[in-house]
């Protein structure tokens, strides 16, 4: 049940293991055919391989872990700790790109590496920018925390789950990160920056079971990232 509270159901290793090497395999190589294959073949296999790590959680769920889904409504709690969170989230990245990162991007490389996807048209960005901030953080949280998670669960107990879990969400950014940018600081700047946001929604689901203080809050970061990116493509750097 991805949206409410949940227990963690008995899974085996080996099973986990190959759920964990089918989604996150499958996450880096569209990542990787998009930037370096030939254009058809490549925008082809992330196409195919985006529907393939949103299709497998379910079907794991259903057909392998044999459960059932439910919806639980969040909290007032949840509420305001989701718009709390990515307040702060919202705020810390701001100053990063500003005081931290923006001095190191090559302003004219990451514009022409998004012209080559049209993002340099005002409109086809602006639709980019919410299906990134809306639709990205729930399918974001379903696969790394509600799937993922529950399967790093199984390996590691409590902390180590939440590292392992942070550390798969980390693996295809750091490759879209390099292959759009181009910057070895700026890659290693966002990775930690996504490494530790990744722990920080790992723990919140792992304490509540439950999905709402985690997609509201990363909703709100990736806003901050659309901005961001909306600021280096048309604004004034």
């Amino acid at each position: 049940m991805p949206w409410g509270v949940e227990m963690v159901y008995s899974v085996s290793k080996r099973s986990a293991l190959i759920a964990l090497g089918f989604l996150v395999g499958a996450a880096n190589l569209g990542i990787v055919a998009r930037l370096y294959f030939p254009q058809n073949i490549g925008q082809g296999l992330f196409v195919a391989t985006r529907l393939w790590i949103l299709g497998l959680p379910l079907l794991w769920f259903f057909r392998v872990e044999r459960r059932r889904l439910a919806l639980v409504w969040p909290t007032r709690s949840e509420l305001w700790q989701g718009l709390g969170l990515g307040g702060l989230m919202f705020v810390v990245i701001w100053i990063a790109y500003w005081y931290i990162g923006r001095p190191w991007m090559d302003v004219d490389a990451i514009r022409s590496t998004a012209a080559t996807l049209r993002l340099d048209n005002r409109g086809i960005f602006l639709a980019f920018a919410v299906y990134f901030t809306v639709v990205n953080a729930l399918v974001e949280e379903y696969i790394w925390r509600w799937f993922v998670c529950r399967q790093c669960e199984v390996f590691l107990p409590d902390l180590g789950a939440v590292g392992l879990a942070a550390f798969c969400f980390t693996l295809h950014h750091i490759v879209a990160l390099q292959g759009y940018i181009g910057n070895g600081f700026i890659t290693v700047l966002g990775a930690l920056g996504v490494f530790i946001a990744g722990l920080i929604w790992s723990v919140f689901y792992v304490r509540y079971r439950s999905l709402w203080i985690c997609c509201i809050s990363h909703l709100i970061a990736d806003l901050a990232i659309a901005i961001v990116a909306g600021q280096i493509l048309f604004g004034d750097i």
